[in-house]
């Protein structure tokens, strides 16, 4: 059994897991924060996925000896009244929801480090995130709308 020491949504947590143990089973089974998704543990779906230092990566696929020290972000961690949520809404880009938080997460990285995507730009973004319920048209849609453009 490890301790591993991060920062998670802007606040210092300490959790005892076993080394091996995936930062997705840290959040889900040992701080019960089910925001994050589990699809196909193999980090092929982008279900999972959180910002570690600002970018984003599949929860499923990193271990908590990458976490120690760092920053993490979970969907727990966006403001719901985040424009970028808002507009999720909006545009009915949320439709059974289990892919939501992974795209919202690759989509709010995408907006930090640039707020004026182009449509190209915003797919790029959100391709390591499958959805198959919207198409991706209402997704990219509010990722452009939050981005005022």
């Amino acid at each position: 059994m490890g301790e591993f020491r991060f920062l998670l949504n802007g606040k210092v947590v300490t959790v005892k897991a076993p080394p091996c143990y995936t930062l997705l089973e840290v959040l889900r089974y040992v701080l019960r924060m089910t925001g994050t998704k589990e699809g196909c543990a193999r980090g092929d779906c982008g279900e999972c996925t959180v910002l570690l230092d600002g970018e984003p990566v599949h929860a499923c696929l990193t271990v908590m000896t990458q976490v120690e020290g760092r920053s993490v972000t979970t969907i727990e961690g966006i403001d719901p009244q985040h424009p970028l949520v808002r507009a999720f809404v909006e545009a009915g880009a949320v439709q059974c929801g289990h892919c939501t938080p992974g795209l919202i997460i690759s989509s709010y990285a995408l907006l930090s480090r640039n707020p004026s995507p182009t449509e190209e730009e915003v797919r790029e973004a959100i391709r390591g995130n499958l959805c198959r319920c919207t198409g991706y048209s209402k997704i990219v849609r509010a990722v452009l709308s939050a981005a005022g453009v």
